[in-house]
């Protein structure tokens, strides 16, 4: 269900599925740098149990978008202030990419708000031409096309589906777009707010391997190893996954299938949460 809170001097979007009762603890999940809420359409009704919120982070789906304030502790607020607002006082935060950097963040500074952390294909280091590779998916923003159908039939040609395109993918970009005025769509998350995203999480303020050393939060690392574009590579290999999990002081390691995109849908997506589960189980 789409839901909006006011948070931090902004308007957040979310998708909320509701647990059992007496409650278990709340999942809150975070997307990558230019996704949406939408994709964790094929997660957020299969973990059993559990109160499941995804969020729209500032500047993409259908959360505010301000011109500034896009640094880790801005996208921190908005999450604590959501939440405040929420009667949330611990959450367990499962990020993908860009969003697990933001789940550590708030493990290391807000550490009392965060009962474990959950980590989509994100590391301490990724690889080395990940800028390179993800450069596709960025080639989208701020385009315009006269129909979805023009969009969609775009992004099924992009070199990241080795496998083919996965027909529950089309929720999560039907979320990416907006329609203009004369009829036109264009991508709610526009380069220069995503820019800035980018910049904020490589500020050199920003100490990650501080952050992932010093957490003591239960963490699992999920890790979708298959090619992700023409190079053959997977843009987390294992060996830069597992090097952050020995650096950590409390944290699994599990594979799944796809890559880093596909992972959270199709299989990838049952593989994830049966990891997940399994992960929540343990004390």
């Amino acid at each position: 269900m789409n839901k909006f809170v006011n948070t931090n001097g902004i308007r957040l979007h979310y998708l909320e599925h509701e647990g059992d009762d007496p409650p278990r603890p709340a999942i809150i999940f975070l997307h990558g740098l230019t996704a949406n809420a939408n994709s964790f359409d094929n997660i957020l009704h299969k973990i059993n149990g559990h109160r499941i919120i995804a969020v729209d982070l500032r500047g993409r789906g259908f959360s505010d978008k301000p011109d500034d304030g896009y640094t880790m502790e801005d996208h921190a607020k908005d999450i604590i202030g959501l939440m405040d607002s929420l009667g949330i006082k611990e959450a367990v935060l499962g990020g993908h990419s860009f969003g697990a950097l933001l789940s550590i963040y708030l493990a290391a500074n807000y550490s009392e708000r965060v009962l474990k952390t959950i980590l989509i294909d994100a590391a301490a280091r990724l690889h080395p031409n990940v800028k390179e590779m993800v450069a596709p998916s960025m080639l989208r923003l701020g385009r315009v096309w006269n129909s979805f159908e023009e969009y969609l039939e775009i992004i099924k040609k992009a070199p990241y589906f080795n496998d083919g395109w996965l027909p529950e993918m089309e929720s999560f970009y039907r979320a990416d777009i907006r329609e203009n005025n004369d009829g036109t769509i264009t991508t709610q998350s526009s380069i220069a707010t995503m820019t800035l995203a980018i910049e904020g999480a490589l500020s050199p303020g920003e100490k990650w391997l501080e952050y992932f050393k010093t957490i003591e939060q239960p963490s699992l690392l999920i890790n979708g190893t298959e090619a992700y574009g023409p190079s053959g590579d997977p843009i987390l290999p294992e060996e830069l996954a597992l090097e952050t999990v020995n650096m950590m002081k409390n944290c699994i390691y599990k594979n799944v299938a796809g890559n880093h995109l596909t992972m959270v849908f199709g299989k990838g997506a049952e593989e994830t949460v049966l990891a997940i589960e399994s992960f929540l189980k343990n004390k």
